[in-house]
C-alpha cells in the first residue's frame, strides 16, 4: 500500500494568502476597526532579501549616473533656476528671472532644487533623487504585495519594477515622472491599509498623494482615483454612510493638498508673477485641461505640434492610436514584456476569490491594481494627443504587484488543475511574447530570443504536471520559467543603464531594427521620424525643419509651410540632413543646427526636443558684464535657452516657452525689454512651431530682430547684440 505523499514544505512565494478580514458583526460601525489577527512570521530570509532587493535596485538605478549630464535640459534648467532664486522655485519658472514656468506644475522641480541647494548644481545633485525615488518604489510595491500575501510574491513584485526598461529609464531622468510614480504607488499602499480595517487616515493619505502627484503632473494623477474609489466605496468593511463620510473627506484633502499652489498661481495678478508656461492665456486652470488635459486625449493640444490623429486604430504624428498600441514596435520594449502575464493573473486572481467575503483584502489587492492598470492602459491606448513611450513607468507598478500577487496566489495552490494551467500559460505566452520584443532588435544578443524560447516553453510543459512533482523538484520549472520571464526585460534593463539618454525624449533599450518607428527623437528608434533634430539611429522621415532626420537612411524632409529663422536650412550635426521648412506661412520654423544624437546639440541652436550645446567663445561671450543684464540672451523654445543658460548659469529668456508658440512675450513687450536694455543678445536659428496652432509672437520677435540688429557667428551661433542696433 502506497504512503500518501506528504506536504510540501512552504516554498519561495508561499505564505499566508490574505489577511483575514473581520466578520461583519465585528467591524465596528464608528470609529477605527478591530484590530486583525497577528499576522504569521516571515521566513528568516524575508528581511535580507528585502534589504537585497533594495541595495540591487539602488546599484542599477545609481551605476553611472552622471553620464547622462544634464539630461532633459529643460527640466535641468528649471532646476538651475530654482536653486538661486525662491520665487523661480516656486512657480517652476525656467529662468531665475522669472519670465516664463515650464509646461508642468513644479513638484517634481521641488525635490531636485533642495537637493542642488544642498550639493550644488550639477549632475549627480539633480539626477541622485530620482533614483532614490525609484528605490521607493520598488519598496513600496515589495510592502504592499508582501503583506496581503507572502514574502516571495513580494520580492517577486519588487525585483518586475525594478527590471521593466522603462522604469530603470525614468528612475534615471529628471523627467517628473519617477515622483509621479512613487506617488501613485503610495496612494494605492494606503488605500490598501485603508481598506483593511476603514482607517480613516490611511484614505486621508491617499488623498494627500494624489494631490500631490496633481502637483507633479495634473491631471494623469487622476487615473487612479476610479480604482481607489471602487475599492473603498464598495470594500471597506464599514457601513456605507461611513464610507461615505471618508470619500467625502478625502475628497477635500485631495482638492486642498492638489489645489493651494493652483490658488496661489491664479489669484497672484500676472505681472507680479511669470507666465504660465504651455498655456495661451497665462493661465494655469487653462493648461491644466487645455494643453496638458482634454487636449491629449483628442489631440487638440493648442501650441504643440500635433495630434495622433484618426481615433481609435488611427495613425498620427504621436503613432497609432489603439487597443495594440503599447505592444506595437515603439512601445513593447518599454513595458509590454509582461502586460499578457499580469492580465492572465488578474483573471486568475479574481477568479480565486470569487466566493470571498466583501471586504476580502486579497481580492481589494486584485481589483485596486487592476483596475489601475486597466484605466491608465485603456487611457494611452486610445488619446490621440501628444503621447511618448516613458509615461509608460505609470503602468510600471500596477504591472509589477499583479504579477508578484499572481503567483503569490497561484503558486501555493499548484496542485490544482486551475493553477497549474495558469502558472503554464504565463511562462509559455511570456516566452514567446519576449522572443516577439527581442526579435524587433535582431542584431543585439541575438542567442537571447532563442534562449528565453526554448528555456520558457519547456519549462510551461513542466509546470503542467507541477502539482504531480515533488517539492524540490516542482521548483525546477518555477525557477527556470521565472528566469526564462525576466531574461528579456532584464536585458533591456541593462542596456538602458549602459546608456547616456539626453533630449525631452529618452527611450529604453536597444536601437530596434524592424517596425515601424515611434515619433521620438534624443534615442528614438525604428523607423519615421520623429519631430525633433538628431534622433538616434533606425529612423527614416526627418523632423519637420533643422537638425537631423537621422538613422537609416539619413534622410529627411522639412515640414511644410514654415517661415524660417535667418539661415533656412539647418544642417544636421547629428545622424543625417533634413532641410528646413519651406515656403508659406506657418508651420515650423528651423535654422541653424540640429541635435546630436540622444541629447544635446552638437553645437549651435538646438531643436524643439533636444538642448543647445554651446561652444566656450559663446558662453564667455554670453557671461561678459552679465549683471548689466536681466537675461543675458534670448533664444525660440526652451529647450534651445536650457542650454545656454546651464553653461552660463545666467537666465536665458525661453521665447514661446516650449514649442515656442506660447504668446510670451508679445512683439511689444520684447521690444520694451531690449529698449530698457533688460536682454544682451538674441539667438538665432532656434526652432519652433507656429500656424493655427498657438501664438507666432516668436515668428514676428525673429523677423523684428533680423530687421533692427547685425547678425554675428560665433562657435557656429548666430547671435544679435541687442545694444547695437543697426544704424
Amino acid at each position: 500500500m502506497t504512503a500518501p505523499r506528504p506536504e510540501p514544505p512552504p516554498a519561495l512565494l508561499s505564505g499566508p494568502p490574505t489577511v483575514p478580514t473581520p466578520t461583519p458583526a465585528a467591524t465596528p460601525a464608528v470609529g477605527a476597526g478591530a484590530p486583525l489577527p497577528v499576522r504569521p512570521q516571515d521566513p528568516r530570509w524575508a528581511r535580507p532579501a528585502f534589504l537585497a532587493l533594495l541595495l540591487v535596485t539602488g546599484v542599477l538605478y545609481l551605476w553611472d549616473l552622471s553620464a547622462s549630464g544634464w539630461a532633459n535640459q529643460f527640466y535641468s534648467a528649471a532646476v538651475q533656476a530654482g536653486s538661486k532664486n525662491w520665487e523661480a522655485m516656486f512657480y517652476g519658472s525656467s529662468d531665475a528671472a522669472n519670465f516664463i514656468t515650464v509646461d508642468k506644475p513644479p513638484a517634481a522641480l521641488w525635490v531636485m532644487e533642495v537637493s542642488t541647494r544642498i550639493f550644488g548644481v550639477n549632475s549627480w545633485a539633480i539626477l541622485v533623487p530620482q533614483a532614490l525615488e525609484g528605490v521607493a518604489t520598488v519598496a513600496v510595491v515589495h510592502l504592499a504585495v508582501r503583506r496581503r500575501f507572502s514574502a516571495g510574491a513580494g520580492l517577486l513584485a519588487g525585483a518586475v519594477l525594478a527590471l521593466t526598461p522603462v522604469a530603470a529609464l525614468m528612475f534615471r531622468f529628471n523627467n517628473p515622472d519617477a515622483l509621479l510614480a512613487l506617488l501613485l504607488t503610495l496612494a494605492g499602499y494606503a488605500t490598501l491599509r485603508a481598506q483593511e480595517q476603514a482607517r480613516t487616515r490611511w484614505l486621508l493619505l491617499a488623498a494627500a498623494c494624489i494631490g500631490t502627484a496633481f502637483l507633479t503632473k495634473t491631471l494623469q494623477a487622476f487615473l487612479i482615483v476610479p480604482a481607489i474609489g471602487l475599492v473603498y466605496a464598495v470594500l471597506a468593511p464599514t457601513g456605507v454612510w461611513r464610507r461615505v463620510r471618508q470619500l467625502a473627506l478625502s475628497l477635500v484633502v485631495l482638492v486642498v493638498s492638489g489645489g493651494w499652489w493652483v490658488a496661489v498661481v491664479e489669484l497672484t495678478p500676472a505681472q507680479d508673477r511669470p507666465y504660465v508656461g504651455g498655456s495661451q492665456d497665462n493661465s494655469f486652470l487653462e493648461l491644466t485641461f487645455g494643453y496638458n488635459g482634454f487636449g491629449r486625449l483628442d489631440g487638440s493640444e493648442t501650441g504643440s505640434v500635433g495630434g495622433g490623429g484618426g481615433g481609435a486604430g488611427g495613425s498620427g504624428m504621436w503613432g497609432a492610436t489603439g487597443l495594440t498600441r503599447l505592444f506595437g514596435s515603439d512601445m513593447g520594449g518599454q513595458i509590454a514584456w509582461l502586460l499578457p502575464a499580469a492580465a492572465l493573473l488578474l483573471v486568475a486572481g479574481l477568479w480565486l476569490t470569487r466566493r470571498a467575503a466583501r471586504t476580502d483584502p486579497a481580492r481589494a489587492a486584485f481589483v485596486l491594481w487592476g483596475v489601475a492598470l486597466v484605466t491608465t492602459f485603456l487611457t494611452f491606448s486610445l488619446m490621440q494627443g501628444i503621447f511618448h513611450p516613458y509615461y509608460n513607468v505609470a503602468l510600471a507598478p500596477y504591472l509589477a504587484a499583479l504579477v508578484g500577487m499572481g503567483a503569490g496566489m497561484v503558486w501555493p495552490r499548484r496542485r490544482e488543475w486551475f493553477a497549474a494551467v495558469t502558472l503554464a500559460l504565463v511562462v509559455g505566452v511570456t516566452a514567446v511574447w519576449s522572443y516577439v520584443l527581442l526579435d524587433r532588435s535582431a542584431d543585439w544578443l541575438p542567442w537571447l530570443r532563442y534562449t528565453v524560447l526554448i528555456a520558457g516553453l519547456l519549462a510551461a510543459l513542466a509546470l503542467l504536471a507541477v502539482g504531480h512533482l515533488s517539492a524540490r523538484l516542482a521548483l525546477v520549472p518555477a525557477v527556470v520559467g521565472l528566469l526564462a520571464s525576466l531574461a528579456g526585460p532584464a536585458a533591456y534593463t541593462l542596456q538602458t543603464v549602459g546608456t547616456a539618454h539626453g533630449g525631452s525624449l529618452p527611450t529604453a533599450g536597444p536601437t530596434l531594427t524592424s517596425g515601424g518607428g515611434f515619433p521620438g527623437g534624443g534615442g528614438g528608434r525604428g523607423a519615421g521620424g520623429f519631430p525633433g533634430g538628431g534622433a538616434a539611429g533606425g529612423r527614416t522621415g526627418g523632423f519637420p525643419g533643422g537638425g537631423a532626420g537621422g538613422g537609416t537612411p539619413p534622410t529627411g524632409t522639412g515640414f511644410p509651410g514654415g517661415t524660417g529663422f535667418p539661415g533656412g536650412t539647418g544642417a544636421g550635426t547629428g545622424t543625417g540632413t533634413g532641410t528646413g521648412a519651406t515656403g508659406g506661412t506657418g508651420g515650423l520654423r528651423a535654422g541653424g543646427r540640429g541635435g546630436a544624437a540622444g541629447g544635446g546639440a552638437g553645437g549651435g541652436a538646438g531643436s524643439l526636443l533636444n538642448g543647445s550645446d554651446p561652444g566656450s567663445a559663446v558662453t564667455a561671450l554670453l557671461k561678459a558684464d552679465a549683471s548689466r543684464y536681466t537675461w543675458v540672451a534670448a533664444g525660440i523654445g526652451s529647450q534651445n535657452a536650457a542650454g545656454y543658460q546651464l553653461a552660463t548659469g545666467e537666465p536665458v529668456m525661453a521665447v514661446g516657452g516650449f514649442n515656442g508658440t506660447d504668446p510670451a512675450p508679445s512683439l511689444a513687450e520684447f521690444e520694451q525689454d531690449v529698449t530698457a536694455g533688460r536682454i544682451h543678445y538674441f539667438i538665432g536659428g532656434g526652432i519652433g512651431l507656429a500656424g493655427s496652432s498657438g501664438s507666432s509672437d516668436s515668428s514676428q520677435i525673429t523677423s523684428w530682430v533680423a530687421a533692427h540688429y547685425t547678425a554675428k557667428t560665433v562657435d557656429g551661433v548666430t547671435l544679435y547684440d541687442l545694444t547695437a542696433p543697426k544704424s
